[in-house]
């Protein structure tokens, strides 16, 4: 298929009726925004002028004094969009300054897009291909509040283990065991129907899956994978991704979360993202090396392993995200490699023995995060571990769980905690400065919200656990 020009565009509008073209752009941490106009706004030269839109109300954006933005759609992008009642054609675009017309520094969109013209300056390579594993939950209820005097969250699945005594008129049983999800047939999996109407609506909006399966989690945990892509491209698709797997469960009368952990005592959202590097259409990971790889693969590795702790200021950027990355359980905290061990944070798929299937795993990253920073991030954490020719020193086969304290205290982990990550990232960030791909700017403002928004709001407010450990001292 070709790819789509302003005019193509226009004639598609013509050609399915359509009336309303949505104008969308992701926000600095990683949500969509939008604004609609009718099909007759869209003309070939908007896609040169662009539409204009309030950058003070944007999360992490402009001040209220400097407000005035401009959004520059990408033909390429265009979709129709499968949820809206009156036939509308989806555009993803750009955040640029009215005055310059330069990108915005703290569009994410942009920023994966400097990341690939970066990564092509450096003739390293010209692909960065990125397979993400997003994990999510399917809810039948969620409520929450916190308050002054009153905090508190319940969620429910009908799927749940605790719900094998509630009156359900008849409760038929088949609920699923803490940590038993993992692939049951039904009438155990009652959601097989809900993901395979997810996976034909991501396919109608060009998605390619792979599969979809329950995962472990009991309460409606489920997988669904997706082919991989080069790096902004399939960043807009997860943007995609979450769109339609959420308006696919409110059709259904279901909620979907992508919070990295919302049980307690059973797993969590994770996100194993599967990464390689291509030139002129040949695999670059591909070698004689360990399990196959090549000295520039290593070299990968060694860069993320050496950045791990920065990273996950982007790839696990919420408070919730380190309930999940506790050591000692499911969660990939240990900063190793290995080519079998899913103890280890990097993992080297084994399924194939083809130079195109070589690639690595990093397996501690959750769908809380914005792709477009978090591929970006883990791009360039890569390549400066090659153009530095670091070593990510032995593989760690051992079954982490079991090493002594006295194994464990030499294998470095990931933060225990966002602020953690934080003072990680603002120690060690030069690497993601390279060819002006992340700003300090934006760096500044990642941190500052995260810490002011996130980190202090949650740290200053009472648990629910700690009146059972404390209200009687």
């Amino acid at each position: 298929m070709s790819e789509q020009t302003p005019k193509t565009v226009i004639d598609l509008i013509r050609d399915q009726e359509i009336r309303m073209v949505d104008l969308r752009f992701i926000d600095l941490l990683g949500a969509w925004q939008h604004f609609t106009v009718p099909a007759h706004e869209l003309t070939e030269e908007a896609f040169e002028e662009g539409f204009g839109f309030d950058g003070s109300s944007v999360r992490g954006w402009k001040t209220i004094n400097a407000s005035d933005m401009l959004v520059i759609p990408d033909a390429a992008s265009a979709k129709v969009d499968p949820f809206m009642e009156a036939p509308t054609l989806a555009l993803l675009g750009n955040a640029v300054d009215t005055i310059t017309r330069s990108d915005y520094e703290r569009c994410p969109r942009s920023l994966a897009g400097r990341a690939q013209d970066f990564l092509r300056s450096t003739g390293i390579a010209d692909t960065f291909y990125v397979g993400p594993e997003a994990e999510f939950f399917i809810f039948d209820d969620v409520r929450f509040e916190t308050s002054t005097n009153r905090s508190f969250y319940a969620v429910d699945s009908d799927l749940g283990h605790w719900n094998t005594a509630r009156e359900e008129f008849p409760n038929l049983g088949y609920k699923v065991r803490p940590k038993g999800g993992y692939v049951p047939v039904p009438p155990t999996d009652s959601l097989h129907d809900l993901r395979t109407e997810m996976v034909l609506a991501l396919e109608e909006v060009g998605i390619t899956v792979e599969r979809q399966h329950m995962e472990v989690a009991s309460g409606g945990q489920a997988e669904i994978d997706i082919r991989y892509d080069s790096l902004l491209s399939q960043a807009d698709k997860m943007a995609w991704f979450k769109y339609v797997i959420k308006n696919v469960a409110r059709r259904a009368g279901k909620t979907v979360t992508f919070m990295p952990k919302p049980l307690f005592g059973d797993n969590g959202n994770g996100m194993h993202t599967h990464m390689s590097l291509w030139k002129d259409g040949n695999p670059l990971f591909a070698g004689e090396q360990y399990a196959g790889l090549s000295e520039l693969a290593l070299h990968f590795i060694a860069g993320v392993l050496k950045h791990a702790s920065a990273l996950c200021a982007f790839t696990n950027p919420s408070t919730n995200s380190y309930k999940r990355l506790v050591p000692g359980f499911e969660a990939p905290v240990n900063l190793a490699y290995s080519s079998r061990n899913r103890s280890a944070a990097i993992r080297i798929p084994t399924y194939s023995s083809s130079p195109k299937a070589i690639r690595i795993e990093f397996r501690t990253p959750d769908p809380s995060c914005n792709p477009y920073l978090a591929f970006s991030a883990l791009l360039m954490a890569g390549l400066d571990g090659i153009q530095k020719r670091m070593d990510p020193g032995e593989p760690l086969d051992k079954d982490i769980y079991s090493l002594t304290p006295e194994e464990l205290s030499n294998v470095p982990s990931v933060p225990a905690h966002l602020a953690g990550a934080l003072d990680a990232l603002e120690e060690d960030h030069e690497f993601l400065l390279a060819g002006d791909v992340f700003s300090r700017d934006l760096l500044e403002a990642w941190v500052d919200w995260k810490r002011s928004a996130e980190v202090t709001q949650v740290r200053g407010r009472p648990h629910p656990h700690e009146f059972s450990l404390y209200f009687d001292c």
